[in-house]
């Protein structure tokens, strides 16, 4: 069989002692996580083993790099051995080894050779007071820096809430006239991935969508990742019995807080905020904020910092279709009976259903498995 031109990501997984099984997994994962029937985990899987590597060029603006320690620190799967490796990292400010003159001429390069077919990824924002002056690349305005490597791009992500929204450096007054991303360039499709930081295995998820599919995801109405923002963190959260059930935390390390319920009242901004945290999780998928019980900040939302204090509970709850307090839900939960026999049954059914997805996934993972011992049978 001839040698192909090019490095597929599986080749390059596969160089760096990436298992057979464990990219398998991965290809599975991204599919569940894409909202995809598990049969098109075998496409992904086959994509990645045919396809070149996507170019990604990384650039940041205005930003404390959060983004990038996220994006290398990811667990599902472990950005050492897969992101990385999944992409063509042609360029990027904090990861390479160039500096000065080397790095200008690599992030020309990498424009120029890759030109059409790369994905911009930005990270941070431009400031335009006093024409672009308080964020500076290699003597000139960063904004030149965003312009130029957007030209050529096939798209670009705001990867990050500084990108997507402007963050703290975009908060009243917002001195430096920091500006998102989608504000400044209008000629491509800008997908925005917000949190701060924001989830790493959205990225992974992007590039195998877009290598895939060989076309960019469905965004929601504000060019969110439609897959990873459609849902708001209350409505999958671990504590959300425990709203529906009108049971909060009063105050910090309170008997509430100790069993768990709900941080609403502490000031929790999941009813109103669109992120996918509490099925992917962090740190190696063992929590997050809220399962830890921390409120949610609400740090993917626009405008974030200006929302007053992170503590202070907000005033009305979208839930069943209707704007509600926490205190009406628990004043109807505690008064009514039918109330609470409603709340029984949706939360056997909401069992019997997670019942049945983990019974899925086994078979899922049997059926990957045993593809698995095939291949290895005919190796041998």
């Amino acid at each position: 069989m001839a040698k192909r031109a090019f490095e597929t990501h599986y080749d390059r997984l596969r160089n760096n002692g990436v298992s057979r099984r464990d990219f398998l997994k991965f290809c599975s994962m991204t599919a569940a996580w894409l909202g995809l029937a598990p049969a098109l985990a075998t496409n992904i899987a086959h994509a990645l083993e045919t396809k070149p590597r996507l170019p990604v060029i990384w650039i940041e603006g205005l930003s404390c790099t959060c983004c990038t320690e996220s994006f290398i620190r990811s667990s599902h799967p472990l950005a050492k051995d897969i992101i990385l490796n999944m992409i063509s990292l042609d360029y990027n400010d904090t990861l390479m080894a160039a500096a000065g003159f080397q790095a200008q001429d690599a992030f020309e390069n990498a424009v120029l050779a890759n030109a059409g077919n790369y994905i911009l990824a930005v990270e941070g924002n431009a400031p335009f007071g006093n024409d672009g002056m308080y964020c500076i690349d290699g003597g000139r305005p960063w904004l030149r820096r965003l312009e130029a490597g957007a030209k050529h791009a096939k798209a670009v992500v705001a990867w990050g809430t500084c990108a997507s929204w402007g963050c703290i450096q975009a908060a009243r007054p917002n001195p430096t006239d920091a500006t998102p991303i989608a504000h400044i360039i209008h000629d491509k499709p800008v997908i925005k991935i917000p949190g701060c930081p924001p989830i790493p295995e959205v990225m992974s998820a992007l590039v195998s969508y877009v290598v895939t599919f060989d076309r960019l995801p469905n965004v929601d109405a504000q060019g969110r990742f439609a897959a990873f923002y459609g849902q708001h963190v209350h409505d999958q959260c671990v504590r959300r019995a425990h709203f529906d059930a009108g049971e909060f935390v009063e105050e910090w390390d309170d008997d509430g807080a100790k069993k768990g319920y709900c941080l609403y009242k502490m000031g929790c901004k999941g009813p109103t905020t669109y992120n996918a945290c509490p099925n992917t999780r962090w740190n190696d998928g063992v929590s997050y904020p809220i399962e830890s019980g921390h409120p949610c900040l609400g740090c993917s939302e626009q405008d974030f910092f200006d929302q007053g204090s992170f503590y202070s509970r907000i005033k009305d709850i979208p839930t069943l279709g209707t704007m509600a307090t926490a205190e009406a839900v628990a004043a109807g939960v505690a008064g009514t009976v039918a109330v609470g026999v409603a709340i029984h049954a949706a939360t056997s059914c909401a069992f019997h259903l997670h019942e049945k997805k983990l019974k899925e996934q086994a078979v899922e993972e049997a059926k990957i498995e045993a593809g698995v011992q095939e291949e290895n049978r005919k190796d041998k």
